[in-house]
């Protein structure tokens, strides 16, 4: 009998596979490990030393734009994933009809073109809003995150109404319970770990976002990636290591939390 297909038998998977890795992960580990180094040159150890982080702290354009970075991302975040939500309910928990495919294509298609044109897209959509009301404030930049990270909110979701049984909703409405009774009692708690899966991939999408910021942001609405982008042009030094360390650690345990959550509700 012909055995069954693994990659991992193939020759030179392994070397591929840990090459791969390695060139992925050294970067960041040198990143971690000289955001705690005393002195400022790159390619010079002097020592353990928190003054970067320290230095971090400290600095007030670092503060604002962090809160600024996370007000943006947690608003944008949660209307993308009420919207995708409801957008996933209504193209699962249908038959299929003409005209659905083209909806999913519609949905993930800023998934598909590049980025630096829906930024300049977005760009000159409100440009021409702000001359006609005069208002420049954060409501640009939260409704461009907002409609950047739909499609990656709707995907998780989409996947966790598709892997869901019907037969208890079936149940609920044989049981005389209304549609939305249905949904608040038997389908919200079972997507559940896909509506939370959605709203973090869009936080952190939104919260790491430099092209889409960088054009519709106004003067004074720098964000922390566009920050840092703005240092480093200048000059380098390791308080942006520092700032890329504190960011690596919220997203670890954005994915720890994650994963205990989901483990608790399996």
């Amino acid at each position: 009998m012909a055995r069954s297909f693994n990659v991992r038998r193939q020759k030179g998977f392994t070397t591929i596979a840990m090459i791969a890795f390695f060139m992925l992960y050294l970067p960041i580990i040198v990143l971690v490990i000289f955001a705690f180094n005393a002195g400022e040159n790159f390619s010079q150890w002097d020592g353990l030393s928190l003054r970067w982080f320290e230095k971090a702290v400290n600095n007030v354009e670092v503060i604002d734009a962090s809160i600024r970075s996370l007000q943006i991302a947690v608003i944008a975040a949660l209307i993308a994933t009420v919207a995708a939500t409801l957008a996933a309910i209504a193209t699962t928990r249908t038959t299929g009809y003409r005209g659905l495919t083209a909806k999913y294509a519609f949905l993930n298609l800023p998934l598909m073109v590049p980025e630096i044109v829906t930024a300049v897209a977005l760009l000159i959509f409100f440009s021409r809003i702000k001359i006609w009301t005069g208002y420049s404030g954060l409501g640009y930049l939260i409704a461009a995150h907002t409609a950047f990270c739909i499609p990656f909110a709707y995907l998780p979701v989409r996947a966790r109404l598709e892997n869901m049984d019907m037969t208890l909703e079936r149940a609920a409405a044989d049981l005389y319970a209304t549609p939305f009774k249905a949904f608040r009692f038997v389908t919200l708690p079972l997507l559940w770990p896909g509506i939370i899966a959605g709203f973090m991939l869009a936080f952190v999408i939104s919260l790491d976002d430099v092209v889409i910021t960088e054009f519709v942001k106004s003067g004074g609405q720098d964000t922390l990636p566009t920050y840092m982008l703005g240092q480093i042009r200048r000059a380098t030094t390791p308080e942006i290591n520092a700032i890329s360390t504190v960011f690596l650690l919220l997203s670890i345990a954005a994915v720890t939390i994650f994963f205990f959550i989901n483990r608790k509700r399996a």
